[in-house]
This record gives structure tokens, C-alpha cells and sequence, in this order.
């Protein structure tokens, strides 16, 4: 199955609609979507990788946009905030968080946005906290674009032994990518 999925990924990035699901991915995820837009990202980027800085400039503007439905969610409907950060089991460590958001707002951002913890806490967070929208757009900016610029810069140099070693070691590298992600969430919940 994994195997099916990984060449349906390679075949989409090919695809007239590859860029809008890579869109629509990279948007969820930071409001609301538990998925990160990197298992797109990377086979799409392996499959073409001329168009590895247009996929990371695509995932950058739809991980800003959803940034922005994330920090509205947070600061019009703390409510609904609240309630989807709850169901990633994260309600009891946001006291702590709006107080380290009064002192660290702008570091917090840009940190987080490289990390593998789930960007939708800050994005969310950002919002309850009532964060200066124009330094968290600025930040999200520099930490998405980053971020996404720095994946597709790696492969697209070193592509090919990349994409030889994720396709004979399919399973291990889903496995370790989950792991991170997984992490991530552990990394949230201890430092929260």
C-alpha cells in the first residue's frame, strides 16, 4: 500500500492538479490539518526536479495563507481554537504558552516554523495571544520560506542518491518521517 501511494504521489507531481493539492495541504495544515505538506512535497520534488523551488514557493504562500485562517481562528473563535488544539491533546499548557508568548512572541514564531511541531499551535496560539499580525505574516514568511526552501534546495542538488535511497528504503523512511512527526507532537506536549 505504502509503495501504491508513493507512486501516486510521484504520478500526481506530473499532474495539472499537483500544485493545488500541494496547495491545499500546505494551507490545512497550518489551521487545522494534522498532515504536514512534506510527504508531498518530497516525491513531488524527486519526480520533477526542475520545479523544486516552484513546489517550496507554493507550499510557502499556502502555509501563510492557512497561517492567517489559523491566527483568525485563534483570535475571533478562541473557542474553536481552543477546541481543535484540544483534540491534539494540547489545552493545558496554554496559560503557559500566552505567557512565554508576551516575552518570546516573535522567537516562538520563528522557531517553531522550523521545527516538526505542528505549526497550527502557533498559527492558532498567535491568534489567542493577539500577536502583532504584521510581525507574525513577516515571521511566517521567513520561517515557512525557509523551511520549504531548504527541503527543496536539498533535494534538488542531491536528488537522485535521495531518491534512490527513499525508494529502496521506502518503509524506513516513512517510518522515521513519522517518527519526527510523532515527536514533534511529544515535543509539544513536554515543552507546553
Amino acid at each position: 500500500m505504502l509503495r501504491r501511494l508513493y507512486d501516486w504521489i510521484m504520478r500526481l507531481s506530473e499532474s495539472p492538479k499537483a500544485l493545488w493539492a500541494l496547495f491545499l495541504v500546505s494551507f490545512a495544515e497550518s489551521s487545522f490539518f494534522p498532515i504536514p505538506p512534506d510527504p508531498m512535497l518530497v516525491p513531488m520534488v524527486l519526480a520533477n526536479r526542475r520545479r523544486a523551488f516552484t513546489f517550496a514557493a507554493v507550499c510557502t504562500v499556502a502555509s501563510v495563507l492557512g497561517g492567517i485562517v489559523g491566527y483568525y481562528i485563534g483570535y475571533a473563535l478562541e473557542d474553536l481554537g481552543i477546541w481543535i488544539l484540544s483534540l491534539y491533546g494540547e489545552n493545558d499548557g496554554m496559560a503557559k504558552f500566552h505567557a512565554w508568548y508576551a516575552e518570546w512572541g516573535l522567537w516562538i514564531i520563528l522557531v517553531k516554523g522550523l521545527t516538526p511541531i505542528p505549526y497550527k499551535f502557533v498559527t492558532i496560539l498567535s491568534g489567542i495571544a493577539n500577536f502583532d499580525l504584521k510581525v507574525f505574516i513577516a515571521a511566517s514568511v521567513v520561517t515557512r520560506g525557509a523551511r520549504f526552501f531548504l527541503v527543496a534546495a536539498l533535494l534538488y542538488f542531491f536528488g537522485e542518491p535521495i531518491r534512490a535511497f527513499i525508494e529502496k528504503r521506502l518503509t524506513l523512511v516513512t517510518t522515521l518521517f513519522v517518527l519526527l512527526v510523532v515527536g514533534g507532537f511529544v515535543a509539544l506536549k513536554y515543552l507546553f
